[in-house]
C-alpha cells in the first residue's frame, strides 16, 4: 500500500490513505526509502516517526508500508557487533557512506554471507517444542550461541543439517514442516515468552564495593542510577558492564555524547575479561544511539537492547543490559508526544512516561525459558537517569524509581569532593537486601551481614556527629566519638572509594570486601577496648597499621592472606601500646 505525506513536523510526519496499516508497522517515507513506524492512526491518517534526518520532504511523498513491526534480528553474529538505534551495524554504514550516516541506507542487520560452524543437538524423529535447542554455534571463544526452536513452532524432527559450515540464511532443520535457519526475527515493541519469572535469589557480584556490600542488585533485578551532570554515571555503567557478572553484556547509549560512546568503543575491545582472560567485546553487544542521531531513534534504541537480551536470556543466559539514560529517551518520548499535539503531563513528559518505563524494566527478570528442560535465564536491567540539576523530584526519576528495586543515587557533592563511585550511603538503597542475606551469609561469611551492619551504623553515626562538629567543632566530642570519625573516614576513604581506573582497585572480589570489612572494623574494636583501658586516642590514630589498612585496597586477589597478617599486626600493635600504658601506670 502506498499513501502520501500531508505534513512533516520534525521527525513526525503523518500520511493518508494508509487505512490497512497496523499500529507501530513499519514505513518506508519518500524515494529516499527512510525507516519510519506508524504511532497514531486517525481514519486514513497516520503519524509516523521517522528513524532518520528528514530534511528535504516533502508534501505529496510518497509512503510506502512494510506490513511488518520494527523487528530484529536474532542470531549468530550479534556479539561483538555495534549497531545503531534500529540495529543497522555501524562498521556497514561507515563503509557504505562514510562518518556521517547516509539516509535510507538499507542494511541486513546480520552478515548473510559470513560461514558459521553449526553442530547439530537433535536428530531426526526427535520432538521438539518452542524454546528447544536444535544445534549450536560457538560465535567467539566465550559464547556458545545456541539456536533455539523459533516460537510457534512444535513437532518433529524431519531433517536436520549434518555437522559443518552454514549461513544464517541456510536452512539447517525441518521441525513439524517448516524449514528452519539459524537466524530468526523478533519485533521490538513485544516481550519474548518465557514459562514461568521467579523471585530473584542471588545476587549479581559486580565487584564494586559500595555496590556488592552496601546496595547489592539481585541476577534479574532493576537498579537506577540517578545523578546530576559530572557525577559519573556513565563511569558506573562502564563499570558494571566491565566486571558485572553476567554471561552477556548488552550495552546501549541512548542519546550519550559522542565522545562517551567513543571512550566505550575504544575501551571494549581493549579490556580484558576476569573471568575469561578474553576480551570483553568476545561477549558484548554495543548499541550507540548518539544525540546528534535523529531523536526517534533513541525510542526504537531501548527496545532493540531489551529484545536482544532476551533472545540471550532464552538461551539460559545471564544478561546484563545498560541503558544509558533513559532520561534521554524520555526526552525523544516528550519531543514525538509534543509534535503528536497530545496533552502533557508533568514538565511536558507524555501522560504515558510511567507505563513505557514500567514496559522496559518489567521486561527485565529471572525466568523458566521456553522449552522441554527446566532451564533458567536472566536479565537485569540498569537504567541510568539524568534528572536536569539533579532534582529527583522530576518524572522520569519518580517515574524510575517506583518500578526498580535498587536506587544507586549519585550526589553532585561526594563527585566535588572526588569521591568516587560518588553513591551516595545515606540515600541509597536496595529492596533486595533481606532477600540475599542468606546467601552472603552461606557463600561468604558468616559474619558478613554483621560486619555490613556495623558499616552502616557507623556511618549514620558520623553523619549525625558532623552536626556536632559542625557547631562545636571536633575538639568538643568524646574519645570514643572521635575514633567513630575516624573509622568512618577511614570506611569512605578506604572501602567506599573506588578508583575504577587502577588495575587492582578497578575489581574487589566478595571475600576480599569481607576481609576489608574486618580490618577496619577490626581495629574499631580493638581500639575501642584500648581506649577503655586507658589508651590515649592519639596514640592509637598514629599506629603503623593504620596505613596497612588504608592501602589493603591496593593488595592483589592472589595476595589476599597479607590480610590476615595485617589483622595480626592489628592485635599486636594495640596490645603492645596498652602494655606500654599500664608500664607507664
Amino acid at each position: 500500500m502506498i499513501g502520501k505525506i500531508v505534513k512533516v513536523s520534525g521527525p513526525l510526519i503523518v500520511a493518508e490513505n494508509l487505512a490497512d496499516v497496523e499500529m507501530y508497522d513499519v514505513v518506508k517515507v519518500s524515494d529516499k526509502k527512510l525507516i519510519g513506524e506508524v504511532i497514531e492512526l486517525r481514519d486514513d491518517k497516520a503519524s509516523i516517526q521517522v528513524y532518520e534526518e528528514t530534511s528535504g520532504l516533502t508534501v505529496g511523498d510518497p509512503v510506502e508500508s512494510t506490513g511488518a513491526p520494527l523487528s530484529v534480528e536474532l542470531g549468530p553474529g550479534l556479539i561483538e557487533s555495534i549497531f545503531d538505534g534500529i540495529q543497522r551495524p555501524l562498521n556497514i554504514l561507515v563503509k557504505a557512506s562514510g562518518n556521517r550516516i547516509g539516509r535510507g541506507i538499507e542494511v541486513h542487520s546480520l552478515d548473510r554471507e559470513r560461514l558459521w560452524h553449526f553442530v547439530p543437538a537433535v536428530k531426526k524423529g526427535d520432538r521438539l517444542t518452542a524454546g528447544d535447542v536444535i544445534g549450536t554455534v560457538q560465535e567467539t571463544s566465550v559464547v556458545l550461541h545456541k539456536i533455539l526452536v523459533p516460537y510457534g513452532v512444535e513437532g518433529e524432527v524431519e531433517w536436520i543439517a549434518q555437522d559443518g559450515e552454514y549461513t544464517i540464511c541456510d536452512t539447517v532443520a525441518k521441525v513439524g514442516g517448516k524449514d528452519l535457519s539459524m537466524m530468526q526475527k523478533w519485533p521490538v515493541r513485544k516481550g519474548r515468552p518465557y514459562k514461568s519469572k521467579m523471585a530473584p535469589y542471588f545476587p549479581m557480584i559486580t565487584g564494586q564495593r559500595v555496590i556488592d556490600t552496601l546496595f547489592p542488585i539481585a541476577k534479574g533485578g532493576v537498579a537506577a542510577v540517578p545523578g546530576p551532570f559530572g557525577s559519573g554515571k556513565t563511569v558506573v555503567q562502564h563499570q558494571l558492564a566491565k566486571w558485572a557478572d553476567a554471561d552477556i553484556i548488552v550495552y546501549v547509549g541512548c542519546g550519550e555524547r559522542g565522545n562517551e560512546m567513543t571512550d566505550v568503543l575504544q575501551e571494549f575491545p581493549n579490556l580484558h575479561d576476569p573471568k575469561t582472560g578474553e576480551p570483553l567485546m568476545k561477549r558484548t553487544v554495543l548499541i550507540a544511539n548518539t544525540s546528534d542521531m535523529p531523536v526517534a531513534a533513541r525510542e526504537a534504541s531501548i527496545y532493540t537492547g531489551i529484545t536482544i537480551a532476551e533472545y540471550f536470556r532464552d538461551m539460559g543466559y545471564t544478561v546484563a543490559i545498560m541503558a544509558d539514560s533513559t532520561s534521554r529517551w524520555a526526552e525523544a518520548l516528550r519531543e514525538m508526544s509534543g509534535r503528536l499535539e497530545e496533552m502533557p503531563g508533568e514538565e511536558g513528559y507524555p501522560a504515558y512516561l510511567a507505563s513505557r518505563l514500567a514496559e522496559f524494566y518489567e521486561r527485565a527478570g529471572i525466568v523458566h525459558v521456553l522449552g522441554s528442560g527446566d532451564t533458567v535465564g536472566a536479565i537485569s536491567a540498569i537504567g541510568a537517569v539524568s534528572p536536569p540539576g539533579g532534582d529527583l523530584s522530576e518524572p522520569v526519576s519518580q517515574a524510575t524509581l517506583r518500578i526498580v528495586k535498587v536506587f544507586w543515587g549519585l550526589s553532585a557533592s561526594l563527585a566535588y569532593k572526588r569521591h568516587f563511585p560518588a553513591i551516595d550511603w545515606l540515600t541509597s538503597y536496595s529492596l533486595y537486601d533481606d532477600k540475599l542475606e542468606d546467601w552472603y551469609s552461606e557463600n561468604v561469611a558468616e559474619e558478613f551481614n554483621q560486619l555490613k551492619g556495623e558499616l552502616r551504623f557507623v556511618l549514620q553515626e558520623e553523619n549525625q556527629l558532623n552536626e556536632i562538629v559542625r557547631l562545636v567543632g571536633m575538639d568538643a566530642l568524646g574519645a570514643k566519638d572521635r575514633l567513630t570519625m575516624e573509622t568512618a573516614k577511614s570506611i569512605r576513604e578506604d572501602y567506599l572509594h573506588q578508583n575504577a581506573f587502577h588495575e587492582v582497585d578497578t575489581y574487589t572480589s566478595l571475600e576480599k570486601q569481607y576481609k576489608m570489612m574486618k580490618l577496619i572494623l577490626g581495629f574499631y574494636h580493638a581500639a575501642t577496648e584500648a581506649l577503655e583501658e586507658g589508651v590515649e586516642l592519639n596514640d592509637l590514630l598514629k599506629l603503623p597499621v593504620r596505613e596497612q589498612i588504608g592501602r589493603s585496597k591496593y593488595i592483589e586477589e592472589a595476595h589476599i592472606d597479607r590480610f590476615d597478617e595485617i589483622q595480626r599486626n592489628i592485635k599486636k600493635q594495640i596490645n603492645e601500646l596498652a602494655a606500654k600504658g599500664e608500664a607507664n601506670v
